[in-house]
């Protein structure tokens, strides 16, 4: 037997010394005994939504169409393999930019096909690759030229276009018939997933390998759809079609395109085509598109500095050569005086002279400019080493993406314009399966996929509509979602006795405005004084800062009034978007605890009086309707047991805001056996979070200064000092992939403050998302309406083990209705079916704003309501005063987050939001 060699030679002298012996304790020394340590806590396990307990049955049946088509998988035993993708330039510098990959990966396969086994991709544009079966070996290289790459690294400080460039390397290279570059492609083996996990989840076994299958499948379809030369939204694609954009204004447009996804659902695994709209830049002359987004008549008005900030790192192609470039900045001086060193042909530096951009177009390459000299040129080489164009010759190029925010007047010019009656719709949607062609696509094939082309159809049911209670015991049962308050009173009017008006509104008739509200609103029960005084803007401050306007008015009421108003009536100089907004709620709630209303006086009618009328009311402690069964009480477990309903919601700045503080707010049900009446705790937090941090915020042993805390205590107070058994969440704004971390994360939290209050209180909790953001329609057959208020469907699409149903609460006047989905993650009280798709159809009628049912459960409304009004606040104030002058807390990232200043006590328990 072979000895041990431990260095490989059978020499052991590079094994350590042995260790010393350990010393003798001494006789005397009593070793101290080591404290064992307590033992771990068991780590709770965590939740994961319920699955589904059944169907409802309640309500007449209605047969419907919807936008899921049946996807059939023939090839159960195959897998996918995925490969991780590593691209270089020659010279082993990693490849960055994002758009050419998907060229490199389509010239291996044109190149290599034999060393590929003739293998199909499926590839993201990034770094994974998936086939159908695996590739001859793990880890590929190779080596591709494409000829047609543009580069602007060699560029810089050539001329225009690099003709007559003033560096006679640059001119050769550009001279060649093509720019040939070389790039080495790694493909390396990641993983394998079996397609047999496509149909375990279809049996509601999840797995990770499902979620990869699934992306998989996604990937095959936005390479379909990259193929023909569309831009990718995330699983949404834009043909590059005239017919497909709508002018939003702003240089703006809006850019039809489609939503195609695969899901698991009770009949199997489906594919979700729907329509859908992003934002791109106008395409055509960079001058025109400047003109519509700054919005003036002449190139002679446009501001070149915000120019400079809206043009960067957009795509454009000059004229006459069509070379496509990206956009670095502009130059600083206009055409005619901005110059660069010409170098003669033979590249003789002592014959270089300085020439303008005007002259060398003009006069070189016999390019006659119609109105470019006096305007900056466009540079698309590097800051310092720059390449002018003539704004002229430049045009943007199409399907560039514009992200951000819209404003007020382009939003209502998208709605009005992609708006698609359920018909119109059907057919659209009809005809894209056909175009993309999905039956002929080489990897679908490869996976024995096959897209079935009817739309699928499911069982509906239409709920009854609950019975609503007005003033004087009048009842009334809603038709087609709808009501009027016609000849009838608020069931709990309220009294307005000390108020006045504060009027900003330069062209306005106050004494008319105060007479029409005044009738309207004694025609609706409320017993309403006359206004203590009218207190007009001076025009000296017409043209003041939005918050030294609102200070002067305010000096000018305290001033003159004897005491705090119980309300203020402020009339606003324009619609929508108006600059007074944050900072008028901001004193009136923050400062002085008012309830207030703002209104736009134009075009006031009736109708208009009394829907401001339905806001006041609910402001002052009025209600405008109830539920009948809020009042017998007969609503299935709510109205038994003392039960808090909650509705939380994250709002966010606009995208490209990543400094603004995200707002979260939680809206809470209080008097109980109410459902109708609801307060609102809204906080700051990390911009962009949207997991809500302040729920349960202890300070110390005995404080806690969280939001449930300070929502449950108003609970207790306003329903005879009971505490709820039950605690009903409504989730707004999160992801499926969330789901968990609202069971594990926030409601936590929930759980941690209620032990907080009382160690030994232990109520049941039902958790519940509303999902407004997804690509579910649904359809009757033959028929040009919408679908009708109170359709809910809980079969065939849904979600093949956990509980979740769609519901159209609304009448879809406009464009074709869009469900909620609601998600049941969690209910330990035990609702029916039935009993629960009650409940969540009955809070969609106790909105006090409005006279209609409404798309989503009215205390998610009111908290996006609540973040909304408040984050007006942080709109208007300078971000240095916003963090000195409120304190604040540590954001996630290491900054400190601005904090909303409190509303003063006699406003926060109000519906001041609505």
């Amino acid at each position: 037997m072979d000895s041990f060699e431990p260095n490989g030679n059978g020499n052991d002298d590079s094994l350590p010394p042995p260790p010393p012996p350990p010393p003798e304790v001494p006789p005397n020394i009593v070793p101290v005994k080591v404290e064992e340590l307590p033992p771990e806590p068991a780590k709770k396990p965590s939740r994961v939504p319920i699955a589904r307990r059944g169907l409802g049955s309640k309500g007449s049946k209605l047969q419907l169409l919807t936008n899921h088509f049946k996807v059939d998988v023939n090839n159960k035993d195959g897998h996918f393999f995925h490969y991780s993708v590593a691209l270089f330039y020659e010279d082993g510098r990693p490849v960055e930019g994002k758009g050419v990959g998907r060229k490199l990966i389509d010239r291996v396969q044109e190149t290599y096909a034999s060393e590929l086994a003739g293998k199909d991709f499926a590839y993201d544009g990034e770094k994974s690759l998936f086939t159908v079966g695996s590739l001859p070996r793990n880890k590929l290289e190779f080596t591709v030229v494409l000829e047609d790459v543009i580069s602007n690294r060699n560029n810089g400080n050539c001329s225009p276009d690099g003709h007559g460039s003033p560096n006679e390397g640059d001119r050769k290279r550009i001279r060649r018939p093509n720019r040939a570059k070389t790039f080495k492609v790694e493909i390396s083996f990641a993983a394998k997933i079996p397609m047999q996990a496509i149909a375990n989840a279809l049996r509601g076994q999840e797995t990770e390998n499902f979620q990869e299958a699934i992306r998989v499948l996604d990937i095959i379809l936005r390479q379909n759809a990259a193929k023909k030369g569309c831009l990718l939204v995330r699983q949404s694609f834009f043909h590059n079609d005239p017919m497909n954009f709508a002018d939003v204004g702003g240089g703006v447009l809006g850019c039809r395109g489609f939503h195609s996804s695969f899901r698991t659902t009770q009949s199997g695994l489906s594919l979700n085509i729907d329509v859908s709209t992003t934002m791109i830049i106008q395409p055509g002359p960079v001058v025109d598109f400047l003109i519509a987004n700054q919005n003036v008549r002449h190139p002679s008005s446009l501001d070149w500095a915000k120019a400079r900030k809206t043009l960067k790192n957009l795509r454009i192609t000059t004229t006459p050569s069509n070379q496509e470039y990206k956009i670095c900045g502009l130059s600083e001086l206009p055409c005619r005086q901005q110059t660069f060193t010409l170098k003669s042909k033979g590249g003789d530096d002592s014959a270089a002279e300085e020439i303008t951009v005007l002259d060398y177009f003009e006069n070189y390459r016999k390019i006659h400019l119609k109105y470019s000299a006096d305007m900056p040129c466009v540079n698309v080489g590097k800051p310092k080493r720059p390449t002018y164009i003539p704004i002229e010759l430049c045009s943007l190029v199409s399907l560039q993406r514009y992200t951000k925010a819209l404003t007020t007047l382009q939003r209502a010019s998208l709605v009005e314009k992609s708006r698609q009656k359920p018909q119109e719709r059907m057919k659209v949607l009809s005809d894209v399966l056909k175009v993309s062609k999905y039956d002929s696509d080489p990897m679908l094939h490869n996976c024995a996929i096959r897209i079935n082309t009817g739309f699928t159809q499911v069982d509906g049911r239409v709920l009854p509509a609950p019975r609503l209670k007005f003033g004087n015991g009048e009842e009334f049962n809603p038709r087609n979602g709808r009501w009027n308050f016609n000849n009838k009173k608020f069931v709990q009017p309220t009294k307005i006795e000390r108020w006045a008006v504060a009027n900003f509104s330069a062209r306005c008739d106050v004494q008319s405005l105060v007479r029409d509200l005044t009738r309207c609103a004694q025609a609706k029960g409320i017993q309403i004084d006359p206004p203590f005084d009218v207190f007009e803007e001076s025009p000296q401050f017409r043209r003041a800062p939005p918050m030294v306007r609102v200070d002067k008015m305010f000096e000018e009421i305290q001033s003159k009034l004897p005491g705090a108003p119980q309300f203020l009536l402020c009339l606003l100089p324009e619609r929508k978007n108006c600059d007074i907004y944050g900072p008028w709620k901001k004193k009136n709630l923050a400062d002085f605890g008012i309830v207030n209303q703002c209104m736009c006086p134009q075009r006031v009618n009736d109708q208009y009086l009394t829907n401001v009328l339905l806001k006041i009311n609910a402001k002052l402690g009025g209600m405008n309707s109830f539920l009948s069964v809020e009042k017998s009480p007969t609503l299935p477990i709510v109205s038994k047991v003392p039960t808090i309903i909650l509705g939380m919601d994250v709002s966010h700045g606009s995208p490209g805001q990543t400094d603004i503080p995200s707002i979260a707010a939680v809206v809470s049900s209080r008097q109980w056996p109410l459902i109708s009446k609801y307060r609102a705790c809204v906080r700051t937090q990390s911009p962009k979070v949207e997991m809500i941090d302040n729920l349960f915020k202890p300070v110390g042993e005995k404080e806690d200064e969280g939001i449930i805390r300070e929502l449950l205590v108003d609970f207790y107070q306003s329903s005879g000092n009971r505490k709820p058994e039950n605690i009903i969440i409504f989730r707004d704004g999160v992801s499926e992939s969330q789901f968990t971390q609202v069971l594990n994360i926030e409601l936590n939290q929930i759980i941690e403050a209620c032990k907080f209050l009382d160690e030994k209180w232990d109520p049941k909790f039902v958790v519940i998302v509303a999902q407004k953001n997804h690509h579910t329609k649904f359809f009757q057959n033959g028929s040009p309406d919408n679908v009708p208020p109170g359709t809910i469907i809980d079969n065939k699409i849904c979600h093949p083990r956990n509980y979740d149903f769609y519901l159209c609460a609304h009448a879809g006047m406009i464009g074709t209705t869009r469900p909620t989905h609601y998600h049941v993650l969690l209910d330990e009280i035990g609702f029916s079916a039935d009993d629960l798709q009650e409940l969540v159809h009955s809070l969609s009628y106790v909105y006090q704003r409005s006279t209609t049912a409404i798309s989503v459960v009215a205390p998610v409304c009111y908290a996006h309501l609540a973040a909304t009004q408040l984050g007006q606040f942080m709109k208007f104030e300078d971000k240095s005063e916003t963090s000195s002058s409120h304190g604040g807390q540590s954001s996630a990232s290491g900054g400190t987050v601005p904090q909303l200043p409190p509303l003063q006590e006699n406003v926060c328990n109000s519906m001041f939001f609505c």
